[in-house]
């Protein structure tokens, strides 16, 4: 097991067991959606949500408005504020924007750093991650200068402080940096990990201190942390490096690790009651659940579901594959209900509101499928854009989309208010 180099011990016990009862600031505010993967971790909206199933650039739009630069981030719902991070690739400027909730004005642009810009994957941007908040500020990583640097921001976009979380200099696989930051209690939780040097370590979201941190294996991995309640405790779980792999939150101690997919994985993993799944896509293609208490593989199959992340629902697995299969499995044995061939490439995570699933491909194309185990039900298939790679978000009976159209010069990106008039 790798050592953990303690810094400082931040959470008193009795901190922790608070913590346990609620895991993040995202489950206080169920109308907001704080971090990526949203209130819960899992992806899946608060329930009694009505979205409308079909949408259009003249259909459904309560707001649209252009983002400045190019960025793969997800919005992050604070009280007013749909926040985003951004990058002009042109004069290497690395921002943090924020948009009116109910208007969609551009309210103020933070310039967060300026040069450094390491090499990228053509699909990846110098501002892929999405941002987190306590509801109070705003925290976002970006990678630059060889280093991973976590940023806070109140609500009006001023800088708070700023930290270098750890370094990120790959030698192979150049490709960039895209794992998101996730809260738990009073610490951040930031991930890098790459050929030449690979860790987890928590910020005190007051003053950015390092709280502790964790090597991983040096290898090529761009999933994100996200931490589940399983087995009676928090669980930090990751996936990637040939392994899904478990840690204690408050301190970074691994609890648990299972030998199973691929080197690289750059989905979050998902859970059910007693298993942890997730999907890798290189240099082999596999889907794999494991026990919640590490102990052991429960199942596996060749699916890759790489860049984006899966969901579960009422004990189904619903995945959009690479090449564009959608597929349905048991959680608890894998057995495959159903599977059918959309569209591919797909790189964003599928978004659950209610029984309807709301799926992006590459194209700008959003499927919309129920979420039945009992055949593939397609309602409809709307598109916004040329192309989709951040994921949607859902809050107050609205998605939230970033999309994007045209090539070069010509690409610009939009964010998308959908929702009934």
């Amino acid at each position: 097991m790798p050592s953990v180099f303690v810094v400082r011990r931040f959470l008193s016990s009795v901190a922790v067991v608070a913590v346990c009862c609620t895991l993040t600031a995202t489950t206080l505010v169920a109308e907001d959606w704080l971090q990526w993967r949203g209130p819960g971790g899992l992806n899946i909206a608060a329930a009694g949500q009505a979205i409308p199933d079909r949408f259009g650039p003249n259909d459904h739009v309560i707001w649209q408005t252009e983002v400045p630069g190019r960025g793969h981030s997800s919005p992050v719902i604070i009280g007013d504020l749909v926040v985003l991070c951004t990058a002009d690739e042109g004069q290497q400027i690395q921002s943090v924007v924020a948009f009116g909730r109910s208007s969609g004005k551009l309210l103020w642009t933070t310039s967060i750093a300026r040069g450094g810009f390491p090499k990228l994957h053509p699909k990846n941007t110098h501002a892929s991650s999405s941002v987190a908040s306590d509801g109070q500020h705003i925290f976002a990583a970006f990678c630059h200068h060889k280093q991973i640097e976590v940023v806070a921001l109140d609500l009006d976009g001023q800088i708070v402080w700023r930290k270098t979380a750890g370094r990120f200099d790959p030698k192979i696989y150049e490709y960039g940096y895209a794992s998101s930051p996730t809260i738990f209690g009073e610490t951040l939780i930031v991930s890098g990990e790459c050929d030449t040097v690979s860790w987890i370590t928590a910020l005190a979201l007051s003053d950015g201190q390092a709280v502790w941190s964790q090597e991983r294996p040096k290898m090529l991995n761009w999933g994100s942390p996200i931490v589940a309640s399983l087995k009676g405790r928090p669980q930090l779980l990751m996936s990637g490096s040939r392994q899904i792999a478990s840690y204690d939150p408050a301190n970074g101690q691994q609890l648990w690790s299972t030998p199973c997919l691929t080197m690289a994985t750059c989905g979050t993993c998902i859970w059910t009651d007693d298993l942890v799944i997730a999907s890798g896509g290189y240099p082999d293609p596999e889907t794999a659940a494991v026990k919640a208490d590490g102990s052991g593989l429960v199942w596996k199959n060749s699916v890759k579901c790489y860049e984006q992340s899966m969901l579960t629902h009422a004990g189904y697995i619903y995945a959009f594959s690479d090449q564009g299969i959608f597929y349905c499995w048991n959680a608890s044995t894998g057995e495959e209900m159903w599977k059918r061939r959309l569209r591919g490439p797909v790189s964003a995570s599928p978004l659950l509101v209610g029984d309807r699933i709301f799926a992006p491909s590459e194209d700008g194309s959003i499927w919309v499928i129920e979420a039945t185990p009992d055949e593939f039900r397609q309602i409809a298939r709307n598109r916004l854009g040329t192309s989709a790679f951040a994921s949607i978000v859902a809050a107050d009976n609205r998605l939230y989309i970033r999309t994007a159209s045209g090539e070069g010069l010509q690409r610009r990106e939009t964010l998308w208010c959908i929702g009934q008039k």
